[in-house]
């Protein structure tokens, strides 16, 4: 038995699943990056009619021309969702089935051209990569919940360096740039820290991006709300904290773009 235990251990060890690597180390952006994620944006929310649900008010992120309202089904709105989907490594067959559909609204067929699957981390996706934020810092896909978790990862590898930072909502204003999620689930996670034990699994979520702040309100653009590009005005409290709207956002992502050294112009003098 004692010569075989060696054998065993080798076995043993053998058997044992390998940690996963750490992630690349992310690198600085310039003030540049988020200023082009806020301005695409923006553009893409006037380009789909500048839809705006919430509060009733005038929109903090500023005038839009009326225009008339995109939606996902017409066949004009077809390449910009598709490009969104471009975006991401797991689009799946998203692109087949819906070119075979708007062949179909081509044709005149009556057709729910980009009603599945959800697009909408596609969105967010596209907006950070064309921004410039390469996949190390933002790794693009078509879940809200694996791009969170990728971003999760790189924080607590990098504390220092990361570009996005987990935010409690109870806790933290945003500010224009961050991500305000929501966890879209019938078992809503009640604080983002549990999400750490089941990171890999697929959670449904949502998420949008902070184009502006306002006292009482804090406004983001996403994508697939009414089945457009919207901008979603959330109530906050005195401190600029969002409230609940139904729900409790699980976590906001802040962002560092051109906050971290040597770009970190806020810190200049």
């Amino acid at each position: 038995m004692l010569r075989l235990l060696p054998l065993l251990l080798l076995l043993a060890a053998c058997a044992a699943p390998a940690p996963p690597p750490p992630p690349p180390q992310p690198l600085p952006y310039p003030v540049a990056a988020r200023e082009r994620l806020l301005r695409l944006a923006l553009e893409e929310w006037r380009e789909w009619g500048c839809r705006v649900t919430g509060e009733i008010g005038e929109p903090a992120a500023g005038p839009c021309l009326p225009a008339y309202p995109a939606r996902e089904s017409d066949p004009e709105s077809f390449p910009r969702v598709l490009a969104y989907w471009r975006s991401v490594p797991d689009a799946g067959d998203a692109i087949p089935r819906n070119r075979a559909l708007y062949a179909g609204a081509l044709r005149g067929e009556a057709s729910p051209l980009w009603a599945e699957p959800y697009w909408s981390a596609a969105f967010i996706s596209w907006l950070i990569g064309a921004a410039g934020v390469d996949s190390v810092e933002f790794a693009p896909s078509a879940s809200h919940s694996r791009y969170l978790d990728h971003l999760d990862a790189v924080f607590a590898a990098y504390p220092t360096l990361a570009a996005f930072v987990p935010r409690d909502p109870a806790a933290y204003a945003p500010r224009t740039g961050d991500l305000l999620c929501r966890d879209r689930s019938r078992n809503a996670l009640p604080y983002w820290g549990l999400r750490a034990s089941e990171r890999g699994q697929f959670r449904p979520m949502h998420c949008d991006v902070v184009v502006a702040t306002a006292p009482g309100v804090v406004e983001a653009v996403g994508g697939n709300v009414e089945d457009a590009v919207t901008l979603v005005r959330v109530p906050a409290d005195a401190a600029g904290r969002v409230l609940p709207n139904p729900r409790p956002a699980l976590v906001i992502m802040e962002n560092r773009l051109g906050r971290l050294p040597p770009w970190n112009q806020e810190n200049r003098s």
